[in-house]
């Protein structure tokens, strides 16, 4: 039982931080990171857990559809520098999108401030910073 939640945090981390399109690509990432696994038990987990994949054949967690929707439509651009992650929405969006980020209760994300079109993400340190933009970029369908 504990292996399987370890291995399923570890699943929830990696989905969200990288572009995970098989479940072979999920497979070997896990490996990667100490666990033993087959294809059909990750392929047991996606299912337990409601992984979905996007348009773009990337896999999401189901708790994260919402806020990928609300990326994908109202997010413009995102810029990080040190443990700051500046995110530019549409006017007047800012302030929704940021409610979203901070429900996901992302890892090392301490909180964010939203202007009008504008958020400010603090995050706990510079590896953070880069998780979180590559994950929104994640969701915005940039590369």
């Amino acid at each position: 039982m504990k292996k399987r939640i370890k291995r399923q945090d570890a699943i929830r981390r990696i989905v969200r931080s990288e572009r995970i399109r098989t479940q072979r690509d999920l497979v070997d990432r896990l490996k990667a990171e100490g666990f033993v696994c087959t294809q059909a038990t990750v392929s047991r987990d996606v299912t337990e857990m409601g992984l979905r994949k996007l348009p773009e054949g990337v896999y999401v967690l189901a708790e994260d559809l919402h806020l990928q929707r609300m990326i994908s439509e109202l997010v413009l651009s995102v810029v990080l520098t040190n443990n700051l992650v500046l995110v530019k929405a549409s006017p007047g969006t800012a302030p929704g999108v940021a409610a979203a980020l901070d429900a996901a209760e992302l890892d090392g994300v301490l909180g964010s401030i939203a202007g009008d079109d504008t958020i400010l993400i603090i995050t706990t340190d510079d590896a953070a910073a880069v998780a979180l933009a590559d994950g929104i970029d994640k969701f915005r369908g940039a590369e």
